[in-house]
């Protein structure tokens, strides 16, 4: 079968008839045509066709070994630096084309799939590891073009290291049964974003000081499997009007808790079981980081060059440019930008062939970018919330500009080189990137992609070679140990 368009997408997604739930209610019906998804799915949808337009093509897919259908270049295991650059750019063309707003746009998993599989090996021999069934999924994947949401995180119930459940049911999910058919699972798991709106959902359990055994799995399985609930938040789809709302009603990612209700997992779905060191080193140890990073890089790349583009436009709108002031708040933006395009051309330029035969991108600029991001983005969105001052909440909407105030709004809303509806489209765009309820999000979701910020500084810490440097102060102070 191989490459799917937008309306495959849909149709597929729509006869899943998953069992999700927004504001109290079960949704009925297509799930393409409620409000609160109809906007993400149109999106997604459009993606998947940019992989049948001639002019990209064979930017976006490329053809197995051996075989004449097409697949998703995001699937591709690199073997070369030239892949991982082929890879790259058709993670550009994605990004761009939703302005890296998209943190789970299908090519994030496919990732994740394509370096699970490019790693199984690391589960040969283990006790309850199953790495071909790993194996199987990236071939199901890539042969149907599948997509899917993901969720590693427990229940906030108890944050402290040593958690230990207290309920007598469970409450993080766990296994709590086993039989010749496969494992059972119980309980809930947090922020699978996209949760639903996809074929498939991906649970592993992420490395973590002490395992309960129980908790320590992976496996993935149709969204529509028995069993298995999506708990919707509220949206922030505040309307269908691209102008009021020029990123929420495009790329609203609704985010939900998955449940477990005593949910079979056959054994032909399960990646290991039972194995509180392989869910450790799985992740780890995989290439897992270095690919999801580059994909992720990649995304934020685009993101910021995104909003480097609005920061200049209100600028210009306003004309704000001669201030000193501004133009320090702008250049964080371009050196944020600029370091992040050297980090991650550094990363390919040092990438190198695993034990397996894959290239992959040198981690470690990568998780510079990691740790640095979450910090930066925030600051970046309050940038143009200085800019845009007291512009950011004098914003009239479309139906304003439609009736008897428009004369009133021409004339008290224009700016020196631009009419009054264009200048508030472009103060509605900056106000729903930086503090709608999208925008927030937005923030929120950027500061904690790959985890607690502080983890992932101490993660580059210990994984950062030190030693030469360290070396050379005791060469110069002739101290050696």
């Amino acid at each position: 079968m191989g490459i799917i368009n937008g309306k495959t997408f849909i149709d597929r997604l729509n006869g899943l008839e998953n069992d999700i739930w927004f504001d109290g209610k079960r949704v009925e019906g297509k799930i393409s045509e409620h409000p609160a998804f109809k906007g993400l799915l149109e999106t997604k949808s459009s993606l998947y066709d940019l992989q049948t337009e001639p002019g990209i093509k064979d930017q976006m897919t490329f053809c197995l070994p051996g075989k004449e259908e097409r697949a998703g270049l995001s699937y591709l295991q690199p073997k070369t630096k030239d892949d991982l650059r082929r890879r790259r750019k058709m993670i550009e063309h994605w990004a761009r084309h939703t302005h890296g707003m998209m943190g789970r746009s299908p090519d994030y998993m496919n990732t994740v799939v394509m370096s699970f599989a490019s790693s199984a090996p690391l589960l040969h021999g283990r006790e309850h590891c199953f790495p071909e069934n790993i194996q199987a999924l990236y071939e199901r994947a890539v042969k149907q073009d599948l997509s899917f949401t993901h969720t590693f995180i427990t229940p906030q119930v108890n944050r402290s290291q040593m958690n230990f459940q207290l309920s007598k049911e469970p409450i993080s999910a766990q296994v709590v049964d086993k039989n010749e058919e496969g494992i059972v699972i119980k309980g809930a798991r947090l922020l699978a974003t996209q949760g639903g709106l996809t074929d498939e959902v991906l649970v592993i359990s992420s490395p973590r000081l002490y395992f309960e055994t129980d908790e320590a799995f992976a496996f993935s399985i149709p969204s529509n499997t028995k069993g298995v609930k999506f708990i919707c938040r509220e949206s922030f789809v505040l309307g269908e009007s691209s102008y009021d709302y020029p990123l929420s009603s495009r790329y609203e990612e609704m985010d939900s808790i998955v449940v477990f209700d005593n949910v079979l997992v056959p054994w032909d779905r399960v990646f290991f079981y039972d194995n509180g060191e392989a869910a450790n080193e799985f992740i780890l140890k995989s290439s897992f980081n270095a690919f999801a990073f580059h994909q992720v890089v990649t995304r934020q790349i685009v993101k910021t060059e995104f909003l480097l583009g609005l920061a200049e436009t209100l600028v210009e709108t306003i004309n704000v440019s001669e201030y000193q002031h501004i133009q320090d708040k702008i250049s964080e933006v371009i050196i944020g930008l600029e370091t992040m395009k050297a980090l991650l051309e550094k990363s390919e330029n040092d990438a190198e062939t695993d034990e397996w035969g894959y290239m992959r991108p040198s981690v470690i600029p990568l998780r510079v970018i990691s740790a640095v991001f979450p910090k930066i983005y925030p600051r970046f969105t309050e940038i143009i919330q200085l800019i845009g001052a007291s512009g950011m909440v004098t914003l009239p909407t479309e139906k304003a500009f439609a009736s008897d105030i428009r004369g009133d709004l021409d004339q008290y809303l224009q700016a020196t080189e631009t009419n009054a509806m264009d200048r508030v489209k472009i103060f509605r765009l900056a106000w729903d990137l930086t503090m709608s309820p999208f925008g927030t999000r937005q923030t929120q979701y950027e500061r904690y992609f790959f985890g607690d910020p502080v983890r992932l500084s101490s993660l580059l810490y210990n994984s950062y070679p030190k030693e030469k440097q360290v070396e050379a102060i005791s060469k110069f102070l002739n101290i050696y140990k």
